[in-house]
């Protein structure tokens, strides 16, 4: 089984060192889970034109496979102006939605603000929903004060979500794995 973190934005350093954190959380208590890492700082990913995502090349289907290829996801963004970040939305209208479909998600996002979590309610878990995948009962909001000066998660209740996210989507996965009738495990 494999496990991709998303660090759904080109510029910051905060969600993704969430992000792996809940990675680490989950390497450190289920080796037998593969971990990956798709920061998309790092890929020059060309903006959706709605063509069909096999003709895309370069960064842009080297993203699109590392992300189907994927069992399960920690998906994770910094809220600017209320909403999630262009760069996520984008990875987003370039993944067919069948391919999240029947898959466990993990929701992740920091802000400047106590006020942003909401953005995990009222927009990360609709797009999961739209594409009919499962979305873990918890989820991890961090904003500034959470984080040292170095940049290090410190804040001890942020944390304990954190181990606790990383157990549920760990749990979900197993229990819909063993459970998922042939006809879907066909579809994937």
């Amino acid at each position: 089984m494999k496990l991709l973190g998303i660090s759904g934005t080109i510029i910051g350093t905060k969600t993704k060192v969430v992000i792996e954190k809940v990675l680490e959380e989950v390497k450190n208590n289920h080796p037998d889970i593969e971990v990956e890492l798709l920061d998309l700082k790092k890929y020059d990913v060309q903006f959706c034109d709605g063509r069909n995502p096999s003709t895309y090349t370069g960064d842009t289907k080297k993203v699109i496979d590392i992300v189907t290829s994927a069992d399960f996801y920690i998906i994770g963004t910094p809220i600017f102006q209320g909403s999630i970040t262009g760069a996520l939305k984008n990875l987003f209208d370039l993944i067919p939605p069948k391919d999240f479909r029947n898959k466990v998600m993990g929701l992740v996002a920091t802000g400047g603000t106590y006020q942003h979590y909401l953005v995990i309610e009222n927009q990360l878990k609709p797009i999961a929903s739209y594409f009919r995948a499962f979305v873990a009962p918890g989820s991890v909001y961090a904003h500034n004060d959470h984080f040292n000066t170095q940049n290090e998660l410190v804040d001890e209740e942020v944390l304990e979500r954190i181990s606790m996210l990383s157990e549920e989507v760990v749990f979900m996965q197993k229990a819909f794995k063993s459970t998922k009738p042939e006809h879907q495990l066909a579809e994937r």
